[in-house]
């Protein structure tokens, strides 16, 4: 009975997928994908322009792993990136959750889940900006709808950037 179980329990073992935490969004070429990287600031990773803790928030951030960057564009909030998540472990090497999007011209990571250690523990959702939106403004059923930056940004450049563009009739 024991080789029986062993010799179920092996093949299961080397042919399992890695359990992933995040959830397909229906995009093309999208593929879930869950990988260990060191977040860094991509200036400062391009170009050598490299302000203190990863430009504070200021600069967008991303990954390297296995010798590749990744622009880290996205976090469950709907419309808000993935800098406020990320920038705790600037510099740091972490394992992240999310959805790949291999568009030729610029691959894009959306990071949904991040953990500090490779397999250790459950993958913290990627929703500080909600938060710190939420703490500074309130709660909100569209947050981008009710930002008070937006709603300025709106009344002085009009809805499509220029005052002087008209939606065509």
């Amino acid at each position: 009975m024991r080789r029986l179980l062993l010799s179920l329990a092996i093949p299961a073992a080397l042919f399992s997928a890695p359990a992933l935490a995040a959830e397909a969004w229906g995009l093309k070429d999208e593929k879930l994908v869950s990988f260990s990287g060191q977040v860094v600031d991509i200036l400062c990773t391009l170009k050598g322009d490299c302000p203190a803790a990863c430009g504070a928030g200021k600069r967008q951030l991303g990954l390297v792993s296995e010798g590749r960057l990744y622009t880290a564009a996205k976090s469950n909030t709907l419309f808000a990136g993935a800098t406020k998540d990320l920038l705790p472990w600037c510099g740091k090497t972490i394992e992240i959750d999310g959805l790949l999007v291999e568009n030729p011209a610029m691959p894009i990571l959306m990071v949904q889940g991040i953990r500090e250690k490779a397999g250790v523990g459950d993958f913290a959702p990627t929703d500080q900006f909600e938060k710190d939106w939420t703490a500074a403004n309130g709660k909100a059923d569209e947050w981008w709808r009710a930002d008070p930056t937006a709603k300025a940004a709106l009344a002085e450049n009009g809805i499509l950037g220029r005052k002087d563009l008209k939606w065509p009739k």
